[in-house]
């Protein structure tokens, strides 16, 4: 495994780096060479093993022959992608793409930006082929194509270029619809040039896959910039290729079946009414069910075969019960682990204000909830709802998991794409966090759930903590609408 992973760490180099080689070795050699496959390969393939190949393949656009580039690399901000240019000598034409080298993420994954300045117009993007881009403003929306990797502008320059490209041809069919696209696109063009009125615009970025990314810059407000996480459904499982088309309907089938099986058996299911003494047949199902791990079986969110979820009730003193729940696929490899708060839903949100002055504060016992976010002003860290899933762990830990998972999946020190500025911020933040857990600074924990589900240990229950505080707050109309509680029936 470790050999496997050494080369897959030689071929996908970051896009400075392997310029720089293939540069120096095309400029010392100069040659070029076929391998068994007849795939033109350049000098810098022949003397280190570089994967940067030239195929011969056909142009779609004059049906003659054209020139494919490959080069396999290391995106900052990303991971591993495969670059692709064509270039056809007969016609002109000419595209280039990316395609993700990575697997499929467990969860989907969804960006938020505020676009506020000039300058955020200027924010790399990684825009996988599954992803969904809207600019809420403008009532645009791109639908899933081609791979990029471009930035905000990028995406709004290439679409001002596709629908300019047949106006005058429109003009002389329907002049009414060429006025409103020119009226269109002078409107983009102010959004682009922040003009006054134009901004805020918010930039959302969907992908079921999992693999793409909006730029994040460290030190930045709560609002501005977001990634939540989510489950997909199952049409999304057909889009990004997990299931078929006909898995899907066979699924489908399959709990149309189930459903019908119940309502002919009646007796099979827990009826309405059914008091829990009379579901439980006496006291020692109820202490096998509090002390034993349950195991049921269920499809697998990634590929949909069955496989086993284990599940215990856990009851945390001071709090209330929560459900602690793994699941691992044979088939998939997929794995989870996520906490579940038990019980009914409260009447009001809770936030959590923690004030850590002592080294052990990094011990107490903690639950995030996937509904709560957890904001550390001093440290310039923003955690949003979903992120990271439900967690029971402790401070050290949760804090100890965000630096890891930000260091090895965002930050890099050797990225050309960085500048000095945005890279001595995330210095600073990582520096920062580290004197943190290391218990050299103070620093205030806040948490905020609308279902008052998360919890921090207090180490003086049952009397009051002295360093932390616990308000109650009246939900908006709009958490309550996000939470899916304005229309639900009881």
């Amino acid at each position: 495994m470790s050999e496997t992973n050494e080369k897959q760490e030689n071929l996908f180099k970051p896009v400075g780096e392997a310029a720089e080689e293939i540069s120096a070795e095309t400029g010392a050699s100069g040659s070029r060479s076929t391998d068994e496959h007849g795939v033109t390969l350049t000098g810098a393939e022949d003397a280190m093993g570089h994967p940067v190949q030239e195929i011969e393949s056909l142009c779609m656009n004059c049906h003659e022959n054209g020139t494919t580039r490959l080069l396999l690399t290391s995106i900052p901000y990303f991971r591993e992608i495969v670059i692709m240019s064509f270039e056809c000598p007969h016609c002109n034409f000419k595209n280039a793409e990316i395609q993700p080298a990575s697997q499929i993420e467990e969860k989907g994954s969804k960006y938020t930006l505020k676009i506020e300045n000039r300058e955020d117009f200027d924010r790399q993007v990684i825009k996988s082929e599954s992803a969904n881009c809207k600019f809420v403003e403008l009532d645009i929306e791109i639908p899933p194509k081609r791979g990029q990797l471009t930035t905000v502008e990028g995406l709004l320059t290439e679409m001002i270029d596709d629908l300019s490209s047949d106006q005058e041809s429109r003009k002389a069919i329907d002049e009414a619809l060429w006025q409103k696209i020119e009226d269109f696109i002078a409107r983009v063009r102010k959004f682009i040039n922040c003009e006054e009125g134009t901004v805020p615009l918010t930039f959302i970025l969907d992908d079921p896959a999992g693999n793409s990314w909006i730029e994040y810059k460290p030190g930045e407000p709560q609002h501005k910039w977001s990634h939540v996480q989510y489950i997909r459904s199952d049409e999304q499982n057909v889009q990004v290729g997990i299931i078929t088309r006909d898995q899907l309907e066979q699924r489908r089938q399959q709990k149309l079946q189930e459903l019908s099986n119940r309502e002919r058996n009646p007796s099979e299911s827990v009826k309405v009414g059914t008091t829990a003494s009379e579901f439980l047949s006496d006291a020692t199902d109820i202490e096998n069910f509090n002390n034993e791990v349950q195991t049921f079986r269920a499809p697998c969110s990634s590929c949909g075969e069955e496989c086993e979820t284990h599940m215990k009730p856990v009851n945390i003193p001071h709090f209330k019960e929560v459900i602690i729940m793994s699941t691992t696929c044979d088939k998939c490899g997929y794995k989870s682990n996520e906490v579940k708060t038990g019980g009914a839903i409260p009447d009001k949100g809770r936030v959590i204000t923690l004030y850590c002055d002592d080294a052990a504060d990094l011990s107490r016992d903690i639950l995030k909830s996937e509904s709560c976010s957890l904001v550390v002003p001093e440290l310039h860290l923003d955690i949003q709802e979903g992120t990271l899933g439900g967690r029971f762990t402790t401070l050290e830990g949760l804090l100890k998991q965000v630096r890891d998972e930000l260091e090895s999946r965002v930050f890099t020190q050797t990225s050309d794409s960085m500048d000095e500025a945005t890279k001595e911020r995330w210095t600073s933040f990582f520096k920062n966090l580290d004197e943190a857990l290391e218990g050299k600074r103070t620093f205030t924990v806040i948490m905020t759930d609308p279902l008052a589900g998360s919890y921090i240990q207090n180490v003086y229950a049952p009397d009051p903590d002295p360093n932390m505080k616990i308000e109650d707050f009246e939900r908006t109309a709009e958490q309550n609408d996000e939470l899916g509680l304005s229309h639900m029936k009881v």
